[in-house]
C-alpha cells in the first residue's frame, strides 16, 4: 500500500504547533472553559489537528471574532452551510487537489482497497469521540438494515454493481475493499454534497429499532409526526440537509436555530479539528447568520450592505448596480470565473416520446445544424459583456484534458452550413412562414423548456430564436417550476430543455467521466438511458444508439484502467465523441460570478473559481480561515443588518 496524496498532505499538516500548550482558544470559548462549561482546547482538539498553513498570496493568519452575515433564498438553505463549511473526509484545496481533512491519512491499493485513518481524539460537536464506531453504525445499522435501506447498498458505494467489504481495523481505522477498481470513491467523499459513510452513532442509536425500545420509538415518531421509526431515523440523521440542531456535526459551525425561521444562526463548533499555524483553533469567525429573503431581492439587499459575503442569487447583470454601491456600503465586488462546461446549454431529448422529433434528435447532423445556427458571439456581447467564452459544453482550458477542437467543433456561427445540413436530411419543405416541416408534415416549432428561475434564460433563448428561424426552425420557450420541469424531461414529454452544462469543467484523467456518458437520469439529453443504468435495468430504457453505447463502454473501461495514461486516453475518446456528436449544445462558458466581499473580510481570494463540484462554491477556499479585521464592530450587528458606515 501507499499513502495517498502524501505530498498534498503537507499543505494541511506541515506547520503544526510545537506542543499542545501552544494552542489558542477563541475568546468566546475561553470564557466557557474558565466557567467549567468546556474542557480546555488541548482536550477538545484531535491529537494531530489539521493545520491550515496560510502563507500563500493574499493569505495570512487572522484573529477570532465577529459574525458573518449572508443572505439565502429559502429556509432549506441551511444545507448551504454544509457546502460552505466544507469539512470532508478528504477535500479539494485551492488548487483542486484532493487532500485529507477530517481523515489524517488515506492508504489506497490499486484503487480497490481504501484504508481510512481517523485523527485520534477527534470529537463530534457535542464532545463525543468520533471513531470507527460511527462508520460501523452506518454500514451495519443503516446500509445493511432492510427497513432503512430496502434497495440495499447505495449505488455510489458499488463498483461494477458490487459492494465493498467493510472492516473495522481498530478504533480509528476502517477499510473498504472492492473486487473491482473504484476510482470515483474519494471524489464522492469530497463532493459539495458529499457521500456520507458515517453517522454519529451515539446520537442516532436512540432512534434505531436495534437499540431503542419499540414503544419509545413509536411514541417519539408520533410526537415528531413521522409514520414510523424509519422515517424518524431519516429525519434526525440527515447531515447534508442540516436541519436538526441536535444532530452532532464535524462542520466548523453548527446550527442552533430550529427550522422554520427567517433567520438561522450557526455558532462555532468547540471541537472543530482545524487550527492555524499559530495554534489558533478555527474557525476564526464566531458565528454565521443566514437571513432568508426573496431571491429576487437579494441583489438589492447585498447592494445595501446586508451581506458580508454573497454570491448566491447574484448574476452578472447585477454588477453595474453592485459596483455603484461599493463605496456606499463598504464592500468590494470581485468577479470569479465559473468552471462549468457551459454556463447554459441546450439539451435535445433523445428519449422524448414524440417519435418524429426523437428521430430528428438522433440524427447527428440535425444536432450539428442546431448548434451551427446559434450566434454565440452575439449572446456573449449582449448578455455577458463579451467576458464569456463561446463554444461547446466541454472541459475548459484550465483542464489538462482540454483541446481547442472540443470547444469549437460545430460551434461556430454558420447559417449556410446549418441550412445545408438540414436540406441534406430531406427537410426542404417549408410552410408559408418559412418554417421547415417535419417528415410527418408538422412545422418544426421546437419548444424549449426551462426551470423558469430567471429572466436571463428567456433572454438567451430569444437570441437563439432570432437565428434559428433563419434556418427554418421556430423556437418557443416554456418556463416551468423546477420539479415539473425535471419530471417532464424524465418522462420524455419535453423535446428540448435549457440548463447548465457540465458541473465539472476542469476534470483530470482521474476524475470520473460520468457526466459525459449515459449514467444518470439527471442528464437531460438521455434521461431514460441514465435511469436504466442507475436502476440496473429495472426502469428507463436500454441504450439503443451506437455512439451512446460506445460512451457506456468507455465509461466501464475508465473504471477498469490501472494507469493514469489509460484513463487519459479514455477521457479523450469520450470528449472527442461528445464534440463530434453534439449531444448537448453549449452556448458560452466561463461567465463571471459577482462576489460581494466586505472590505474588512480577509483571506477571500481576489480571483477565484465559483463552482459547485468540485469546489463547493466558497468551500474549497476554507471559510473557516476567513477573518474580520474589525470583529468587535461586526458583533454589534443585529438581524443581519450592518450598522451605517458613518457610525462605524
Amino acid at each position: 500500500m501507499r499513502t495517498w496524496a502524501a505530498a498534498a498532505l503537507v499543505m494541511l499538516a506541515a506547520v503544526a504547533p510545537a506542543t499542545a500548550g501552544t494552542y489558542t482558544d477563541p475568546p468566546l470559548l475561553a470564557k466557557r472553559v474558565t466557567a467549567g462549561d468546556l474542557p480546555p482546547l488541548d482536550r477538545r482538539l484531535p491529537g494531530t489537528p489539521a493545520v491550515a498553513d496560510l502563507k500563500g498570496p493574499g493569505l495570512s493568519p487572522g484573529h477570532h471574532g465577529g459574525t458573518l452575515n449572508m443572505l439565502m433564498g429559502r429556509s432549506k438553505d441551511t444545507r448551504i452551510m454544509v457546502v460552505y463549511g466544507y469539512a470532508r473526509l478528504v477535500g479539494y484545496d485551492r488548487h483542486l487537489d484532493l487532500v485529507p481533512d477530517i481523515l489524517e491519512a488515506v492508504e489506497v491499493e490499486d484503487q480497490k482497497v481504501f484504508t481510512l485513518k481517523l485523527r485520534k481524539g477527534h470529537k463530534w460537536s457535542d464532545g463525543h469521540p468520533f471513531t470507527a464506531e460511527d462508520f460501523r453504525y452506518y454500514w451495519e445499522d443503516v446500509v445493511m438494515n432492510k427497513d432503512i435501506s430496502p434497495g440495499g447498498v447505495p449505488r455510489e458505494l458499488l463498483a461494477k454493481g458490487e459492494p465493498p467489504r467493510f472492516e473495522v481495523v481498530d478504533e480509528t481505522t476502517v477499510r473498504y475493499t472492492w473486487p473491482h477498481r473504484n476510482p470515483g470513491f474519494l471524489p464522492l467523499l469530497a463532493g459539495a454534497r458529499p457521500l456520507y459513510i458515517y453517522r454519529p452513532a451515539h446520537y442516532m442509536k436512540q432512534f434505531h429499532a436495534r437499540y431503542a425500545a419499540a414503544e419509545e420509538l413509536a411514541a417519539e415518531a408520533e410526537a415528531e409526526h413521522q409514520r414510523n421509526w424509519v422515517a424518524l431515523h431519516y429525519r434526525k440523521s440527515h447531515q447534508y440537509k442540516n436541519n436538526n440542531p441536535d444532530l452532532p456535526t464535524l462542520q466548523p459551525w453548527m446550527l442552533v436555530t430550529p427550522p422554520p425561521s427567517d433567520r438561522f444562526v450557526f455558532e462555532r463548533n468547540p471541537y472543530f479539528h482545524r487550527v492555524d499555524s499559530k495554534g489558533q483553533q478555527l474557525p476564526y469567525i464566531d458565528r454565521v447568520v443566514f437571513t432568508i429573503a426573496s431571491a429576487r431581492l437579494i441583489p438589492a439587499k447585498a447592494g445595501a450592505g446586508e451581506s458580508d459575503l454573497q454570491a448566491r442569487h447574484l448574476s452578472l447583470n447585477n454588477v453595474t448596480f453592485l459596483k455603484q454601491a461599493e463605496a456606499r456600503s463598504d464592500f468590494q465586488v470581485r468577479l470569479w470565473k465559473t468552471a462549468r462546461g457551459a454556463h447554459l446549454a441546450l439539451y435535445p431529448n433523445l428519449n422524448t416520446t414524440d417519435a418524429e422529433w426523437r428521430r430528428m434528435f438522433r440524427e447527428p447532423d440535425f444536432r450539428r445544424a442546431l448548434s451551427l445556427a446559434i450566434d454565440r458571439t452575439e449572446i456573449n456581447q449582449v448578455m455577458y459583456f463579451g467576458l464569456a467564452t463561446e463554444g461547446n459544453n466541454t472541459v475548459q482550458a484550465e483542464s489538462p484534458l482540454f483541446r481547442p477542437e472540443y470547444r469549437t467543433q460545430w460551434a461556430t456561427f454558420d447559417l449556410k452550413k446549418a441550412n445545408a445540413l438540414l436540406d441534406k436530411l430531406g427537410l426542404k419543405a417549408r410552410n408559408d412562414e418559412g418554417v421547415r416541416l417535419l417528415p410527418d408534415g408538422r412545422p418544426m416549432e421546437l419548444i424549449v423548456e426551462t426551470a423558469g428561475e430567471d429572466a436571463e434564460q428567456a433572454d438567451v433563448l430569444g437570441l437563439v430564436r432570432d437565428t434559428w428561424i433563419k434556418a427554418g426552425i421556430k423556437l418557443h420557450t416554456k418556463p416551468l417550476q423546477r420539479e415539473v420541469f425535471r419530471n417532464r424531461v424524465f418522462a420524455g414529454s419535453t423535446l428540448m430543455s435549457l440548463w447548465v452544462g457540465l458541473e465539472n469543467g476542469v476534470p483530470t484523467a482521474n476524475t470520473s467521466p460520468h457526466e459525459l456518458t449515459p449514467t444518470s437520469q439527471q442528464q437531460l439529453q438521455w434521461p431514460k438511458w441514465g435511469q436504466y443504468f442507475e436502476t440496473k435495468g429495472t426502469a428507463g430504457a436500454a441504450v439503443d444508439l451506437d455512439t451512446a453505447r460506445e460512451l457506456k463502454r468507455l465509461y466501464a473501461a475508465w473504471h477498469d484502467a490501472a494507469q493514469r495514461s489509460e484513463r487519459e486516453a479514455i477521457w479523450r475518446d469520450i470528449l472527442k465523441i461528445n464534440a463530434e456528436q453534439a449531444f448537448t449544445i453549449g452556448l458560452v462558458s466561463g461567465v463571471r460570478q459577482p462576489v460581494v466581499v466586505d472590505r474588512a473580510l480577509r483571506n477571500v481570494p481576489e480571483e477565484g473559481i465559483y463552482n459547485w463540484d468540485p469546489g463547493a462554491h466558497f468551500g474549497m477556499y476554507r471559510p473557516d480561515t476567513f477573518w474580520f479585521a474589525d470583529p468587535e464592530r461586526r458583533q454589534a450587528r443585529s438581524g443581519g443588518h450592518r450598522i451605517p458606515v458613518s457610525d462605524r
